[in-house]
């Protein structure tokens, strides 16, 4: 162990606090964007991985628009259909968010728009989103 200058050994995270802090910093890059979230994922962080509030990184990158990063995800196994502590799923909040890149990728790779609640379906017709509509029933 390394002693700093007055001769105490320095305090540092345990490993419970760097698992916390790297957790943090995906779900940081899946808000972001942030395309080296694949490369971690890829090197063993999970697909899936999932915050206290129960969003994944699939979630919370599908939320925010990054359709790069969702279809990165999808590649290495994140579950389109898995809802986050609310009911709400990938799908929805894309919806709910008019991405249509994203909206597109969820259901190439096999979303369910009647997953969660409200559903994809739902809040399509929510906000008068016709073309989503008729993606959703393909």
């Amino acid at each position: 162990m390394a002693v700093d200058g007055t001769g105490e050994i320095p305090e540092t995270n345990t490993p419970g606090e760097d698992v916390a802090e790297l957790a943090g910093r995906m779900f940081e890059m899946a808000r972001a964007g942030d395309s080296a979230l694949i490369d971690y994922v890829k090197a063993g962080v999970p697909a899936n991985l999932t915050n206290q509030a129960g969003d994944t990184i699939l979630m919370l990158s599908a939320y925010h628009g990054h359709a790069p990063v969702v279809s990165g995800l999808i590649e290495l196994g994140a579950d389109v259909n898995r809802p986050n502590d609310k009911g709400q799923t990938p799908l929805a909040g894309a919806v709910f968010k008019s991405h249509d890149d994203v909206v597109a990728a969820l259901i190439a790779a096999g979303a369910d728009p009647d997953a969660g609640h409200p559903t994809a379906r739902d809040a399509a017709s929510m906000f008068g989103r016709e073309d989503y509509l008729g993606l959703l029933d393909k």
